[in-house]
């Protein structure tokens, strides 16, 4: 039986490894490179968690974790998509393991984040996407935008 339930701080180490496996299922970065970010990512989250910053959802399966999100919640200044608001929110870590894709899980753990973001009064939501997803993200109303990046690159 399928239920899901908030994320603790109990489970930083299945937030990481689910956080592990997206990227790794997109094929483009080296398992070194993703080693340290799980090294990294894991008391980064287990402090966001503390703090309330990352509220997250975990979908179990007879007590076996399958899919998981979140939702962090960002300072940002007042912009013209939001004049008056100090925050923003980041929708990140979606995974769902392979058996389970293509029931819906996704897109009720994505509806999670974007009930939790209201209800903190957040009107601006971003995320980036694998191409698979993006269909989700645009069923909620999400749109490609003009952000662009600056990466130094990470040795591996």
């Amino acid at each position: 039986m399928l239920e899901t339930r908030a994320a603790t701080a109990a489970d930083a180490a299945l937030i990481t490894a689910h956080r592990r496996a997206m990227f790794a299922a997109m094929g483009r970065t080296q398992d070194s490179i993703l080693d340290a970010m799980s090294r990294n990512f894991q008391p980064w989250v287990t402090r966001m968690l503390v703090e309330g910053k990352y509220a997250g959802w975990i979908t179990e399966d007879d007590g076996r974790p399958v899919a998981s999100a979140g939702l962090l919640v960002l300072d940002w200044p007042p912009h013209p998509l939001d004049p008056t608001s100090d925050h923003r929110g980041y929708l990140l870590n979606v995974f769902v393991e392979p058996d389970y894709r293509k029931r819906g899980m996704a897109h009720a753990l994505v509806d999670l984040c974007v009930e939790e973001a209201h209800r903190r009064h957040l009107r601006v939501v971003a995320l980036h996407s694998s191409d698979a997803a993006r269909p989700v993200y645009e069923s909620f109303g999400f749109r490609s935008t003009s952000e662009m990046l600056y990466v130094e690159s990470v040795e591996g």
